[in-house]
């Protein structure tokens, strides 16, 4: 399980975006986007270097650290 943070992430569309870069990432991931602390949790088999580029390539810079 990886928590991405997000820090450009502000609102509903952000969110939605988030959601859908990390699925198109990989569509078995389970992901938990909390707006108001501009983290993602996601529990995937991917590599999170994948799902951290995927939202980046949606528009927001991101970091990643192993839960």
């Amino acid at each position: 399980m990886y928590e991405f943070d997000i820090p450009n992430m502000t609102c509903g569309h952000c969110k939605g975006t988030v959601e859908k870069a990390v699925k198109t990432a990989d569509p078995k991931a389970i992901t938990t986007v909390n707006l108001a602390s501009r983290k993602a949790t996601v529990e995937t088999a991917v590599d999170p270097a994948v799902i951290a580029h995927a939202i980046e390539d949606a528009g927001y810079p991101v970091s990643y650290t192993e839960r």
